[in-house]
């Protein structure tokens, strides 16, 4: 690290003058201080001689007759800053790869069609996978060997990194026919896996969906909620698919969900200062977090808030949704009001620092409501985190305005600290996701301002990330990236549309996404009929990367199909509806194996197989009565709904479902009445 504030040295690095620099950065930096991405930045005077991404590597390669490190990471990712810190800052280091090998450096983030490749070949050849992602490839690109962390030297029953890259050179210049068996082995198995995925044949919904749910329940940890044991993962699409289960088949579905969330906010996984949750933990309890925090895991935890609370009605649901909204809005939107991508994990060098508090400084800070607060909170002597407190939600205040007074105390000094990094990356797909989330969390929690925030985010990534000929791009930093969008990002960007659409009823968010639509069915359908996740004028990987499931985020096929399905609802396109099926159709066939990996594609096929509930709302967008009557339809829990508008001078709803439409009704009170009706079981 080059200072301790790496957010400042980042944007000392962007704010450079580099018009004077060569090629190839000159005595100081290398060719990645070019790069727009700060992941790169961070990386810009390493002595390895990094190259982005392109043709010119590869050629380099050939020319020396030299193998390939390809390394991947991204700005906020804890061990990418270790290994850096110990071997791509290490002078040995670079001057053995800068000898024997050409390097390049890749921000996933950027390129996630790259790292879906190479990720799958590291799952293929090693059983698993993960950051930083580092492969070896020939100069025609293909992959021989794949790792992730590495020590410089041996330690603690890992190999060294020094002795893995002398081996590697010497079988390059001594053994090829080894790496060529290498690459030609791996090769067949991306082949097979590709063929594996879509000649599987696929189960009944029913079936998959108990299948999902048995998976569920019997790893499910009952006494600190969540699913498995550790590192342990918030999976917010496992409670939004819980939540929607009928409980009548499904008694436990929403408990368990419900449960999840309560201890994930009591947890250190939540931020009980600043608001919103880290990327996972490493324990069972969701204890001690792996500190970064991502725009994508706020906007898929508010929204899995909203199904739980359209299934519960529990008030506290809101109060996660409110409580991550006003963390983006603080720390992670742009001026502009699109959304930033992370904040880091390490800070002044050491991973979490930001967050970790020491008894004395809370007692001197507090005085007098140390004592409470330090119970609420959890905050002992001996701390819970090496010597120091990782915050949780201990115990329920006695009094909330000392708990009140207390939090803004320690958060205002937690400001004063050195921050750690802001990736200021402004990514389509995850934006979209976020504005799905505010836009519905504005209709439903009955604040105006979060629709304005989704409608500024999405008029940025309208204006802004968008070619001349309409083309989406995937990512900005002070300017638009030259990346073509994936299928993740017209899928997640239709999803914010749609619900700006339905939480507004403006027509012309629903006119942006059915163009989305059609361009996706342009760019990312195949001669064959199947889809791929990236566009046919955009650079393709040697083969497919395999089949894309649901994480942490959802898989781009399921949410496309999604998007699709309501738009087909909306204006009759027989076409969407055949499009979504085919999206659905590889899903569902991985399904058979793995149905918990596939609940986006589950959620998505019940919607086909069932006739939607339809809301025509006629007055004027703007009258309150109005509002308050869409309100409650988007509180309910009505799966496939499909809202319409009409401008008239009478407000009211008027509602179709299960074969039966009903007379129009014009009061909150008969609405809530007729949607109770329509909760019931079917006759």
């Amino acid at each position: 690290m080059k200072t301790p504030d790496m957010g400042a040295y980042v944007a000392e690095l962007m704010a450079l003058d580099k018009t004077t620099l060569p090629a190839d950065g000159g005595d100081r930096f290398n060719r990645l201080i070019f790069a727009k991405s700060p992941y790169l930045l961070q990386h810009a005077e390493n002595p390895v001689q990094w190259y982005e991404w392109g043709d010119e590597p590869f050629r380099a390669a050939v020319e020396r007759n030299v193998p390939v490190l390809l390394s991947i990471g991204y700005a906020t990712c804890h061990w990418c800053h270790v290994m850096a810190h110990e071997s791509f800052e290490d002078h040995e280091v670079a001057a053995l790869l800068n000898q024997q090998f050409v390097c390049i450096k890749v921000d996933r983030e950027e390129r996630p069609d790259i790292d879906d490749f190479h990720m799958t070949v590291s799952q293929l050849m090693t059983g698993s996978g993960g950051w930083p992602l580092n492969v070896f490839l020939t100069p025609d690109r293909r992959p021989f060997f794949a790792m992730t962390y590495l020590p410089k030297q041996p330690r603690q029953g890992m190999g060294g990194l020094m002795e893995l890259l002398t081996n590697i050179a010497a079988l390059w210049r001594h053994k090829p026919e080894s790496i060529e068996n290498n690459c030609r082995s791996i090769m067949t198995a991306l082949g097979d896996l590709a063929a594996r995925s879509t000649a599987a044949e696929t189960s009944a919904l029913v079936t998959l969906t108990r299948q999902a749910y048995d998976r569920l329940s019997s790893i499910f940890d009952q006494q600190h909620g969540g699913f498995g044991d550790h590192p342990k993962f918030p999976m917010p699409i496992n409670l939004s698919w819980l939540a929607g289960l009928p409980v009548a088949d499904f008694p436990h579905a929403r408990t368990m969900a419900l449960f999840t969330l309560r201890r994930m906010r009591s947890g250190g996984i939540w931020d009980q200062l600043g608001g919103g949750l880290h990327r996972y933990t490493v324990d069972r309890a969701w204890l001690v977090p792996h500190f970064e925090k991502m725009l994508y895991d706020q906007a898929m935890v508010a929204w899995a808030a909203l199904d739980l609370h359209q299934a519960t009605r529990e008030p506290f649901c809101l109060e996660v949704v409110r409580d991550i909204s006003r963390f983006v809005e603080r720390e992670l939107t742009a001026p502009e009001g699109a959304f930033y991508s992370a904040l880091d994990a390490d800070s002044e060098g050491e991973e979490g620092a930001y967050y970790l508090w020491a008894f004395p400084e809370v007692q001197e800070l507090l005085g007098d409501d140390a004592e409470t607060i330090c119970r609420c909170l959890g905050i002992t002597a001996e701390g819970n985190f090496e010597g120091r407190t990782i915050l949780t939600r201990a115990v329920v205040a006695p009094d909330d305005i000392v708990l009140e007074r207390g939090r803004a105390r320690l958060l205002a000094r937690r400001e004063q600290r050195i921050r750690p990094l802001t990736d200021k990356k402004i990514i389509t797909a995850w934006n979209g996701l976020m504005i799905a989330a505010l836009a519905r969390a504005g209709i439903v929690c009955h604040e105006p301002a979060s629709i304005e925030r989704a409608a500024r985010a999405a008029c940025f990534i309208l204006d802004r990330l968008r070619r001349d000929d309409g083309r989406l791009l995937r990512s900005f930093l002070a300017t638009p990236s030259n990346t073509p969008a994936f299928l993740e990002d017209y899928a997640g960007l239709c999803h914010g549309l749609l619900e700006l659409y339905e939480s507004t009823l403006d027509n012309a968010w629903l006119a942006h996404a059915f163009d989305l639509a059609d361009q996706a069915l342009r760019l990312f359908r195949q001669a064959s009929g199947a889809f791929a996740k990236t566009g046919t004028d955009a650079e393709q990987m040697l083969l497919p990367a395999g089949l894309d499931h649901d994480g942490v985020l959802p898989s781009p096929y399921s949410l496309m199909a999604r998007c699709c399905l309501r738009l087909a609802r909306y204006h009759d396109r027989p076409d969407l509806i055949e499009a979504a099926r085919g999206l659905l159709a590889p899903c569902l066939a991985d399904a058979g194996h793995n149905p918990s990996a596939q609940l986006g594609a589950l959620q998505t096929m019940a919607l086909l197989e069932h006739e939607p509930v339809t809301a025509e709302i006629t007055g004027s967008r703007d009258d309150l009565h109005l509002i308050e009557l869409l309100a409650t339809l988007k509180t309910a829990h009505l799966p496939g709904l499909v809202i319409s508008h009409t401008d008239a001078p009478v407000v009211a709803v008027s509602l179709c479902a299960r074969h039966r439409c009903h007379p129009p009704v014009a009061s909150v009170g008969a609405l809530e009445k007729l949607l109770v009706e329509l909760s019931g079981p079917e006759v």
